[in-house]
């Protein structure tokens, strides 16, 4: 799930800035429609790996739309108060209302993720709490909810490049805390959990939207064409918003696609084949 985001995505400096006006007036002129018929709300959830841009983007989809509509939640471990409530009472009191936009950094999947990861939970509670989830996010969108779900990605090489390049900057260097060195030597596993979470939870109503997050250009311009596109949709059909029946691809704005990836000179000799078959056909019957 996540190798389209391991592609090296990259956009160029020139490009990046002749398109973020446009698309910052046209992030601005949605957001004030939306907040002038106010007939649905906007959720988007920001996940992925430490250090692929999250805390970034949130302070870009701050600075590049009118902040007095947004409301940004970061959603760290649950007080005490919370631990004493149903599980999402947390979440229930932080959604917005229609007509404005709710940013939550950290949301209902962190915990389970790093439960499961930290073996304080099996994989079938990690699959139960993700239908619990599934189930949730049906029912906000049956009540007309647009959610946007994007998860920043990086490869293991590049969090720890990023991870080193951050500690080395004296101003950058106390983002970088022990808890995400021990999260590093860990790498596999999250993405081994996330993965398995976001194939659960990838649903017609609420997909994901993967985003590599080692270039910001690439990153931030994905994101924001991603909240435009869907937010107009929303704004521009006068019936009820249609689901699709499968979820959305991420837009590839540099056109770089995991096809183009492939190496398509492979060969494979006669004998080599004959043999590969005898061997999985064999293995097929049994």
């Amino acid at each position: 799930m996540f190798e389209s985001a391991e592609l090296g995505h990259k956009i160029d400096k020139a490009t990046f800035e002749a398109e973020v006006p446009i698309l910052r007036e046209a992030l601005l002129q949605a957001q004030y429609e939306l907040i002038a018929r106010a007939k649905f709300p906007v959720v988007i959830l920001v996940g992925g790996v430490d250090g692929a841009g999250k805390s970034e983007t949130v302070n870009l989809l701050n600075e590049w739309m009118d902040p007095r509509h947004i409301q940004t939640h970061g959603l760290g471990e649950p007080s005490p108060e919370e631990l004493q409530r149903p599980l999402m009472w947390r979440f229930w009191r932080v959604l917005p209302p229609k007509g404005k936009i709710g940013i939550l950094f950290g949301s209902w999947y962190t915990k389970p993720i790093v439960d499961k990861v930290l073996g304080k939970s099996k994989g079938a509670e990690l699959d139960q709490h993700m239908e619990e989830v599934v189930r949730f996010e049906k029912m906000l969108t049956d009540e007309g909810a647009l959610i946007l779900k994007f998860w920043m990605h990086l490869s293991k090489k590049q969090q720890l490049k990023r991870l080193k390049a951050l500690e080395a900057n004296s101003a950058t260097k106390w983002r970088v805390t022990p808890e995400d060195w021990e999260r590093f030597e860990l790498y596999d596993k999250f993405r081994k959990a996330s993965e398995r979470a976001l194939r659960h939870t990838s649903t017609a109503e609420a997909p994901w939207l993967v985003v590599e997050g080692n270039d910001h250009r690439y990153r931030s311009l994905t994101v924001g064409k991603s909240i435009l596109q869907a937010v107009r949709a929303f704004l521009d059909d006068a019936t009820p918003p249609r689901r699709n029946l499968a979820p959305p691809l991420v837009p590839a704005i540099d056109n770089l696609h995991i096809l183009k990836t492939l190496d398509l000179s492979q060969a494979l000799s006669k004998k080599s084949y004959e043999a590969q078959l005898e061997k999985y056909q064999a293995v097929s019957i049994c």
